[in-house]
């Protein structure tokens, strides 16, 4: 039975912080790729023509109700046949970002509905432009609705970034299982890598119930 050794979790300590700082940088960036497509996603369907609400809406229910493991299978080895080949990180950020947008399209859509009908009046009666209706009016109002469920997306994000392993971007997992491969000693490094996690999302959970009351206030 193997025995906990404090030296060992020293030892490969570097390492695993290494492939943390992958492992946020993924998250980070797949966000913004999320948070923007998610709102292109929920504007684009909106749209009064059936021929731009109908292709958004079965890619967004497409990718939605398909794993992320498997589209990130297509991107990282499907794509490179097509001539489109990009890094592992790259290719990791873009599957996380294009899932999650397909979830955070419907808290966009969520949040604009919630925006109440006399707002709108009020631009009308104002003869706003619509665009200006929309960046100066509408959208600011529904970002604070919003704010608190794109966090949890982000954080829900944070932990499938292990997925990204199997497309070999050295992040958190990746580098354990390279050095219990190594080593042929799991418990320190899978532990690790849990305590990790935990010590990053746990923390920035009870950071969004924080703003959560903040913006209800």
């Amino acid at each position: 039975m193997n025995t906990w050794s404090w030296q060992y979790v020293g030892d490969i300590l570097p390492d695993l912080l290494s492939g943390l700082w992958i492992t946020v940088q993924a998250t980070l960036l797949g966000s913004l790729v999320a948070f923007a497509l998610g709102l292109v996603w929920a504007l684009l369907l909106r749209s009064p023509s059936r021929w731009v609400t109908w292709p958004v809406s079965v890619f967004v229910e497409f990718v939605r109700n398909t794993p992320l493991l498997v589209q990130l299978f297509f991107l990282f080895f499907v794509l490179p046949g097509w001539g489109l080949t990009f890094d592992p990180l790259t290719t990791g950020v873009i599957g996380l970002g294009l899932h999650y947008s397909t979830y955070t399209a419907e808290v966009y859509r969520a949040g604009i509905d919630g925006v109440p009908e006399g707002q709108w009046e009020a631009a009308t009666a104002l003869s706003l432009p619509r665009r200006r209706t929309w960046t100066s009016v509408i959208l600011p109002q529904a970002f604070r609705r919003v704010v608190p469920a794109l966090g949890n997306y982000v954080i829900a994000m944070f932990k499938d970034t292990p997925m990204l392993a199997a497309i070999t971007v050295a992040e958190l997992l990746f580098q354990a299982n390279s050095i219990s491969a190594t080593t042929f000693d799991y418990m320190e490094p899978i532990t690790v890598v849990g305590v990790l996690f935990v010590v990053i999302s746990y923390p920035t959970s009870l950071l969004l119930r924080v703003l959560e009351r903040r913006l209800v206030r």
